[in-house]
Formats: C-alpha cells, structure tokens, sequence
C-alpha cells in the first residue's frame, strides 16, 4: 500500500510544535459565558420557592451582584434570621485518629 492510497494525517503528533487547527464542534461558536450578566435578579422567593410575578413593591434583598425578591417582609425577615453556620453544634470527637467528622 503506497502513501497516495493512506489519504493524510489531520492531526500529526509527531511534530514538537503541534498546533490543532480544526476546532471542536462545542468551539465553533462564540461561549455564551464571556457575557455573563454582571447583576443577576432572582425574582423566585427562596423561602417558599414560589415565583413573584410583579416585583416591584414586594421586598427584596441585595447580596453582592444577586438581588433576591421575597413574597412578603416576613419571609424576607425569615430569610435573615436563618443561621449562616449549622443549626447545631457538632460534638467533639476526642479520639480523632485522622477520620473527619461530619
């Protein structure tokens, strides 16, 4: 079998400076993440999970780029007061010999 009959090599590794020309299918198209919103609005309660159609008048809450509507001032109150760290204290293991806790 002579070369002619082989066809050629699309990607030949064998070369130091090796450059892919042909791109993937996934990178034909511009990314849809170099134009990430730099304020996000969240128009679902995260308390009760339902979404709020009209947001103006209802409360809100801004933390960093996300602002975060709520149903009422009461499960916007509700959503302060949740602790930050765990409900309850973990008990201390004593005898740790390298097994995590949790």
């Amino acid at each position: 079998m002579d070369s002619a009959d082989r066809g050629f090599a699309v990607h030949n590794f064998l070369f130091a400076n090796y450059v892919a020309t042909d791109p993937m299918e996934r990178d034909r198209m511009q990314s849809r993440r170099l134009h990430e919103p730099e304020q996000i609005l969240s128009s679902t309660d995260p308390m009760t999970g339902l979404e709020i159609d009209d947001v103006s008048g209802h409360p809100y809450l801004v933390d960093g780029n996300v602002t975060m509507y709520f149903e009422s001032e009461s499960t916007r109150k509700a959503f302060m007061d949740m602790p930050i760290d765990h409900p309850f204290h973990l008990v201390d293991n004593p005898t740790d010999e390298g097994y995590d806790e949790g």
